[in-house]
């Protein structure tokens, strides 16, 4: 069993760049691939960025490529997600997700190949 706790969301204006921390608690944090996504009002939950167990694969949606960036650290049982040059479009509450399949080496990009969610933190972005 994995607990997350997501932290780090804010108000931020448009350019600007915000970090978002994702901790576990419970076991098998290192052995799990673990993935971002977002909810804006009013729309479905998307995949924004996920990564394999060590952090060997990663994937991003292109609406955040070249902009955000996910990296873990195991020892800390901690993922991350780097958000740059924000636009407007990235307010939405953010979730983070892990995936218990065991070292899995692909990155799971849809919602329901993941377990565990925490409960998300908003994220705003001004113009």
């Amino acid at each position: 069993q994995v607990q997350l706790e997501e932290s780090g969301g804010g108000l931020v204006q448009a350019g600007g760049s915000l970090r978002l921390s994702c901790a576990a608690s419970g076991r098998g944090f290192s052995n799990y691939a673990m993935g971002w996504f977002r909810q804006a009002p009013g729309k479905e939950r998307e995949f924004v960025a996920a990564m394999t167990w060590n952090g060997g694969n990663t994937y991003y949606a292109d609406s955040v490529k070249g902009r955000f960036t996910i990296y873990r650290d195991n020892a800390k049982n901690t993922v991350y997600l780097q958000m740059n040059n924000q636009k407007p479009e990235d307010t939405a509450v953010y979730y983070c997700a892990a995936d218990s399949r065991f070292l899995a080496i692909v990155v799971p990009r849809r919602a329901h190949e993941y377990d565990y969610w925490g409960q998300g933190t908003q994220v705003t972005v001004s113009s």
